[in-house]
């Protein structure tokens, strides 16, 4: 198949997300990518990964760690999900999407080895789109080949298609509410389906804040003696600084008191990066006493570089403008501090827009009430809210709401409305951040001055 046949097909697979409550998952759990892994000669066991699962802040720590690691000299694969604008960004070799060519050559293997299996009832079912898309990754990496692969957990952990690896280290970040229809409705459940990428004798990184959380991942850690780095109880900040947005801290080890600190300067704004740099520092630290050598230069130097498109991605001033990802309500408590802090006194101009099983009306209370006007809106998705009920959930919450229904026509109207002072802010999927981004090089790719 050709690039374009490649994509018609894998859009024929319906939902992306394959979960422990969808009756698929549930009955095969990961039946079908084992067994697909298995007549593919197991790719994923012939590179080095690592695995990174948490509610919020996985993608942004695995770019960092493979930011790390490029700069170390290493070949590095860098698998993520979902993409913004193509589906390419996914499957990274060395920092760069895979080609159109690469990417429907994998899809050609992958789709004939399926239609075997299928034909001789090795696979009961056909696979999901993120199973798909995880073995072509895992193929990919393998014939590259690559030296280490960073690999984030699609959805949960324990029964995500990604958990057939066994990594060098097992990353999980931020715990929080998110998908609670298919992990769990309490922290305690939650933070069970991301702990269940921990292997026996893997070492563990955790930034895990919340007491609950820790204290799960703690357990499963102990059960299958995987040595555990709480980056809390490892890493202290000497100092702490913060300049339009971008934060950065000097940080050190309190296990080796008097060694040299190394100071951490995320590229990317938010105060939370910060944590996700030292998240990343804690990886590469483990790897590195674990026999693959980086130095503390590529440390700072693949944080100071990492590239990790909408997330508080300042695109354009005069209106300052802001892409970014947020889709929880522990995501949309960063962005109001992120207001707060460095806002303060200007107008925000809210483009929001949500997919149907997300946290709408507790993420619409803590943002709406602080903007100016809020244009609700629907990314092209099937998943979408369609902006008419999303008005519907949320009017009584802000000062001025307006329904646009196309994302680009409402990132348009707030420009408009926008005096060169004001601020405009798009937020609430990155399936609507991914509509805006192409929208935003197709319209306004020159800012306005």
């Amino acid at each position: 198949m050709d690039y374009a046949q490649s994509l018609r097909y894998l859009m024929t697979l319906g939902r992306e997300l394959a979960a422990p409550s969808d009756a698929r998952a549930a009955k095969f759990e990961l039946t079908n990518i084992r067994a697909l892994t298995a007549r593919m000669s197991d790719p994923q066991k012939k590179f080095r990964s690592v695995h990174i699962a948490g509610t919020n802040g996985k993608g942004s720590t695995a770019a960092m760690i493979e930011s790390i690691w490029r700069r170390a000299g290493y070949r590095t694969g860098l698998y993520t999900s979902p993409h913004l604008e193509r589906i390419n960004e996914r499957i990274q070799i060395n920092g760069a999407p895979i080609s159109d060519a690469e990417f429907a050559a994998a899809f050609t293997r992958l789709h004939a080895l399926i239609e075997k299996m299928l034909a001789s009832v090795e696979l009961a079912a056909h696979p999901t789109f993120f199973e798909c898309v995880t073995a072509m990754a895992f193929d990919v990496f393998a014939r590259s080949p690559v030296d280490f692969a960073m690999l984030e957990v699609g959805l949960g952990g324990r029964l995500d298609a990604t958990n057939v690896v066994t990594p060098e280290v097992s990353v999980i970040t931020q715990i929080a509410f998110d998908h609670e229809n298919f992990l769990g409705h309490s922290i305690a459940e939650i933070a069970g389906e991301k702990a269940g990428i921990i292997k026996p004798g893997v070492p563990v990184v955790s930034a895990a804040e919340n007491f609950e959380a820790a204290e799960v991942i703690r357990r499963r850690a102990a059960g299958l003696a995987a040595p555990l780095v709480e980056i809390d109880s490892v890493y202290r900040m000497v100092s702490f600084t913060a300049r339009d947005g971008f934060y950065s801290a000097t940080v050190e080890d309190v296990r080796a008191p008097g060694a040299r600190a190394i100071k951490l300067q995320p590229s990317l704004a938010g105060r939370y990066q910060v944590r996700n740099a030292v998240t990343a520092l804690a990886a590469a630290r483990v790897l590195s006493a674990n026999g693959f050598h980086v130095s503390d230069e590529a440390i700072a130097e693949g944080i100071a570089t990492t590239h990790w498109p909408g997330r508080l991605e300042r695109v354009a001033e005069h209106p300052t403008t802001f892409l970014d990802g947020t889709h929880n309500p522990a995501g949309a408590r960063e962005v109001a501090a992120f207001w707060g802090e460095h806002l303060a006194g200007r107008r925000i101009h809210l483009v929001y827009a949500s997919v149907r099983d997300k946290s709408v009306d507790e993420i619409a209370g803590i943002l709406f009430p602080l903007a100016a006007t809020v244009i609700v809106t629907a990314p092209k998705q099937p998943r979408a809210l369609s902006a008419d009920a999303l008005a519907e959930m949320t009017r009584g919450l802000a000062p001025r709401l307006i329904v646009v229904p196309d994302p680009g026509e409402a990132m348009e109207r707030a420009v408009a409305l926008a005096g060169p002072d004001d601020v405009v802010f798009a937020t609430g999927s990155l399936y609507l951040i991914g509509d805006l981004r192409r929208w935003w090089h197709e319209h306004l790719a020159a800012p306005r001055s």
